[in-house]
């Protein structure tokens, strides 16, 4: 069980941490901080640049957090709220991602909250550093903070729509 774990947490903890460094520098594809600040324009949010990097530093963090086994409820949550941002820009396109649908974000949510359930396995940094396991309701936890954060964040950022002239 520990290797699936170990796994899981490296794919997805690496996934959300690259998808934040595109955000913020032209690695792995990004279109640098220049480019991530349009990308949350184009989708409607406030503050450009801020807002970019609030996002990739919050992507990297929680990402590498989840990845490591470090303070796994904690880097769930991180990874939980920016994903459930994400989820709400794509949510009008539908489900699937080949329609640009919000599929992969939910993959990510889900996913980090099922880690925020098992715990990070044995071969992570909280066990290193030998931090007892989370109680099972540290999951709840990081999917309500998760999808509250992304919510809130979604509520105070984004800019209404432009009425449509006639």
């Amino acid at each position: 069980m520990d290797t699936g774990i170990l796994i899981l947490r490296l794919l997805v903890g690496l996934l959300v941490a690259g998808h934040g460094v595109q955000k913020v520098s032209r690695r792995l594809g990004g279109a640098g901080l220049a480019g991530g600040a349009q990308e949350f324009r184009a989708d409607g949010f406030r503050g450009g640049a801020l807002t970019a990097l609030a996002a990739g530093g919050g992507q990297i963090g929680s990402g590498l957090l989840l990845a490591a086994g470090l303070l796994t409820p904690l880097a769930a949550t991180g990874a939980i709220g920016v994903m459930t941002v994400a989820l709400t820009v794509k949510w009008h396109n539908g489900l699937w991602v080949q329609h640009d649908g919000y599929e992969y974000p939910l993959v990510l949510i889900c996913t980090s909250a099922a880690l925020a359930a098992t715990g990070p396995g044995e071969w992570s940094l909280d066990a290193v550093l030998g931090l007892p396991p989370y109680p099972s309701w540290w999951a709840a936890v990081a999917l309500a903070a998760g999808l509250a954060s992304g919510l809130l964040t979604r509520l105070l950022l984004h800019r209404p729509a432009a009425p449509t002239a006639r």
